[in-house]
């Protein structure tokens, strides 16, 4: 144990991404010290990996260089997981070379040994789409500073919570005929996510991948079509028909996905423009530097849905970007309903009652008005609904609970979602749970909208005759279900 505090720190920008988390996890279960460089760091609380003795978490700004090159003083390699396409919306590129400059400048000045980056298969030329060149682009902009860089080029990555097996379940789920773009022809390989992993930390071992760029896939090459056809056996459904046809562009491509999945037009346009590109390996050197066992497109399609039905799902596409925090409600009209309700059970019951809101298990009262809203935001461009929620009972900071993101956490005491549906304004949802006497205590429930315009005031006169159902119903509902889950805790097992 001596010798690890002795090895060089590891450091991941982007720990709190899709790829990021999961990768934090597996270096820390293999010994290796890991500083993760993260703009929000109570979006790590709660992960059993973070509180380890060989784990540093590090508040950090990608825009800042001098205080990104403090961070990464000491640090012997740099997992570069960063990916703006979430949060910068149609200027992701730009923001995406810039952000990478600043990183490869800073790892420079701290002294790096090398840079470790996660890229996207596809052969460069004219045609390569938007997305796929700016991965290209920010692959150059990190080799610009004379780091030696490790590039890994992966096509689509299947796994629980990944955008491409979301966008790929939803279709299949959801439609038994699909009219599709002709990209549902084009030949790629994709790559189990458990394998992305293996060999992003196996690059840390093999001394030969230093500055090198390796294609990673599975062991098949298939197209969009076949692997449709794969994820409605494993999923159990009927064949679905796809006809494909040459009139769909990738804007309307990205529009259907929007409409069909959780993901929004921002995300799924540069997916569907890169659907076009063939992505395949051109070669397999990887193989041979780290050796793993390669997931076929069933077994990692299984392996996910497994994951999934498990409520084992470790991260989401859905946990990346920024988050805003809790508005700054002073100044201007701020309309606020609260309710407040003395319940008599304990307030660890309580508040589990409240994190269990959204997703598979509703809002607890007039669901049917969630729906309508749901709908309606999806229509309009907004997430609404089928985001859902990571797991059934557990939520973090910057979680996604259906269109409200977790921008307040404090166990037993204090839940606060954010809404990112689409309105004339900024509204939060917020709980405090307060102990008392004799294992009760009291739930205060609030909601928040600062109005925008015109709009945003008869938007909420409009909403206001709906928030005894809604509001008031979900009071009692919360209280109903803690009393259960007080009731289930104490019960006294009977004697046979």
């Amino acid at each position: 144990m001596e010798n690890l505090h002795q090895e060089p720190l590891i450091a991941i920008a982007g720990a709190t991404g899709y790829i990021g988390g999961r990768l934090a996890s597996r270096l820390t279960s293999e010994g290796y010290r890991v500083r993760c460089l993260v703009r929000s760091p109570e979006k790590l609380a709660g992960r059993t990996w973070a509180d380890g003795h060989n784990v540093e978490i590090q508040q950090s700004d990608m825009e800042d260089k001098a205080g990104l090159a403090e961070n990464l003083k000491g640090c012997g390699a740099a997992f570069y997981l960063v990916h703006s396409m979430v949060s910068a919306g149609a200027e992701y590129a730009d923001r995406d070379r810039q952000l990478a400059l600043q990183f490869a400048e800073a790892a420079r000045d701290a002294g790096v040994g090398r840079i470790i980056y996660l890229g996207g298969l596809g052969e460069t030329g004219p045609d390569l789409s938007e997305h796929l060149a700016s991965r290209r682009e920010v692959e150059d902009a990190l080799a610009s500073t004379g780091v030696p860089v490790t590039v890994l080029r992966a096509a689509m990555i299947i796994g629980s919570g990944s955008a491409s097996f979301e966008i790929l379940r939803y279709l299949v789920e959801r439609l038994p005929v699909m009219i599709t773009p002709k990209w549902v022809s084009t030949p790629c390989q994709p790559v189990a996510v458990r394998n992305v992993i293996g060999y992003l930390a196996g690059t840390l071992a093999a001394a030969a991948t230093t500055g090198g760029t390796f294609d990673i896939g599975g062991p098949e090459v298939l197209c969009y079509r076949d692997i449709m056809r794969i994820m409605a056996e494993e999923l159990g459904v009927r064949r679905r028909w796809i006809i494909p046809v040459p009139v769909l562009t990738p804007r309307l491509s990205s529009y259907w996905i929007h409409l069909i999945t959780p993901l929004s037009s921002d995300i799924a346009k540069p997916l569907a423009e890169g659907l076009k590109n063939p992505v395949v390996c051109r070669e397999n050197r990887i193989t041979k530097l780290i050796p793993q066992e390669l997931l076929t497109v069933r077994e990692s399609i299984a392996a996910a849905l497994f994951k999934v039905a498990g409520h084992q799902v470790e991260t989401n596409w859905s946990m990346a970007g920024p988050i805003p925090g809790d508005p700054d409600w002073a100044g201007g009209t701020v309309f606020r309903d609260s309710r407040e309700l003395n319940v008599g059970a304990p307030a660890s019951a309580v508040f589990r009652a409240v994190c269990r809101v959204g997703g598979g298990h509703g809002w607890y009262a007039a669901d049917w008005l969630w729906r309508i809203r749901g709908w309606l935001d999806h229509l309009l461009g907004g997430p609404g609904l089928r985001r859902g929620r990571r797991d059934p009972e557990m939520v973090g900071y910057g979680e996604a609970l259906d269109f409200w993101r977790v921008v307040g956490y404090e166990r037993d005491q204090r839940l606060a979602l954010r809404a990112e549906m689409k309105l004339p304004g900024e509204a939060m949802l917020e709980f405090v749970v307060t102990p008392g006497a004799a294992g009760q205590c009291t739930l205060r429930q609030t909601a928040l909208f600062r109005p925008r315009g015109l709009f945003g005031l008869m938007y909420w006169y409009a909403v206001v005759p709906f928030h005894y159902i809604v509001f008031r119903g979900m009071l009692l509902g919360i209280q109903r279900e803690a009393l259960q889950i007080a009731a289930k805790d104490f019960a006294v097992p009977r004697a046979v």
